[in-house]
């Protein structure tokens, strides 16, 4: 049995424990916390529900209760391996951000934007594999107080990179038929992932879509040629997207190119002619020869890749050894335009004088009279469509600029998005 002392010593006790109890529930935020700090707080280990976040001290681990901003970075600070095509973001529980920037270790900043109530910032922009990156910047709380924002991290290395050669070159005015030329210096596995980064704008409205020759490159051609005029701009914004394979983009880039004036030209090779219309209204008859029996020239549509005033043209590229019959090396192959990669071009043929509108006598090549081949190199540019008519061999895919041999349903097919 208790005796009545001890029973109320007891109760004595209990009554400082939950006054003590209730004092810290009580407690002001701002105050010492006992680790003699002087009425600032201990760093927060709990300020974000974001996994992976780094966080900047505020006033208080209850931000509810804080006019102090807290501040979440994602990803955390000093993480390493972080995939450049993950956005960064900042975000704060109380306040609002005032101001983030975020750099890679060459200085380059990478763009990224506020939401409504700049409670948070989410880059844009993807990132470069194998960087470093600091994230700056400032929150204000509710009470006017500032807290710096600060956190450093560092991309993925990629086992492989991708970059980007490109048909046109920037600045360049093309022909009407002038597909853009994309080719990667490494095979693309996510084709879907890298299209998605290709964009094509242009200053008068144009139908088109990017086709996959195979995994190393990939070309845009119109519906249509393009239109006379054409402003056309290509971004090419691979940088930080993943192909497959740990094939990462390393950088991106954007062109600009024109279109010329409309200049089509069309070869039959059975009335040894080539109509040559410029902006819709013919401009010239042409007399030609073509291909002879054995070395017929191909039908179809071809497209203007190099202009030589000059050019040595030697059968042994073709496979006509010194000594045959077929063989020919002529040095000063005057006004050539090359329409294949296999060897064909339209060019002054002055020796075939006499067989030019009315006989077929050339290797494969579309020769006409001195005064014509300059008039018509003068009319053209890289990119201007040849179609030739009146033959049995047909362009072989990828012999040269071959995009507007495939029908706009099947070309549209070759699309990784499509």
């Amino acid at each position: 049995m208790v005796s009545g002392s001890v029973r109320k010593h007891g109760l004595a006790v209990a009554g400082i424990c939950v006054l003590l109890l209730a004092g810290t529930a009580c407690s002001d935020t701002k105050a010492d916390g006992g680790n003699g700090s002087g009425g600032q707080s201990t760093p927060s280990t709990s300020q974000s529900n974001s996994p992976g976040a780094s966080t900047t001290p505020g006033d208080s681990t209850t931000p509810s209760e804080s006019p102090a901003a807290s501040i979440a970075v994602v990803p955390a600070k000093g993480a390493s391996s972080v995939q450049p095509d993950k956005p960064v973001t900042v975000t704060t529980t109380a306040g609002k951000l005032s101001e983030v920037t975020l750099k890679d270790d060459d200085g380059d900043k990478v763009a990224g934007s506020f939401n409504t109530e700049k409670t948070q910032w989410t880059s844009t922009d993807h990132l470069k594999p194998g960087a470093s990156y600091t994230v700056s910047g400032s929150a204000e709380g509710s009470d006017g107080g500032s807290v710096p924002i600060s956190s450093t991290f560092k991309t993925l290395k990629a086992t492989k990179s991708l970059k980007a050669s490109v048909v046109p070159l920037n600045g360049e005015t093309v022909g009407v038929a002038l597909p853009i030329q994309i080719y990667w210096n490494n095979p693309v596995k996510d084709r879907a992932a890298v299209e998605k980064r290709l964009k094509v704008t242009t200053s008068v409205p144009v139908t088109g879509t990017w086709h996959w020759v195979n995994s190393k490159q990939v070309n845009y051609r119109p519906m249509n040629y393009w239109p006379a005029g054409t402003k056309v701009a290509v971004n090419i914004d691979t940088q930080g997207v993943n192909a497959g394979n740990n094939t990462w983009g390393t950088s991106s880039r954007k062109i600009a190119f024109s279109i010329g004036k409309s200049v089509v030209s069309n070869v039959s090779v059975k009335k040894h002619t080539m109509t040559v219309t410029i902006n819709g209204k013919l401009a010239r008859t042409i007399p030609i020869t073509a291909g002879k029996d054995g070395f017929t020239t191909r039908s179809g549509v071809k497209v203007i890749m190099e202009k030589f005033t000059t050019k040595r043209m030697d059968a042994a590229t073709i496979g006509i050894k010194p000594g045959d019959p077929n063989y020919y090396n002529i040095s000063d192959v005057k006004w050539a335009q090359r329409v294949t990669s296999s060897g064909e071009f339209i060019h002054g043929a002055p020796w075939s004088a006499g067989s030019q509108g009315s006989a077929n006598v050339s290797h494969g090549c579309v020769g006409m009279s001195l005064a014509d081949a300059q008039w018509f190199f003068n009319q053209t540019l890289r990119g201007d469509p040849v179609t030739v008519t009146g033959t049995t061999r047909h362009m072989e895919p990828g012999n040269g600029w071959t995009d507007w041999n495939t029908t706009w349903a099947a070309y549209k097919k070759g699309s990784a998005l499509s």
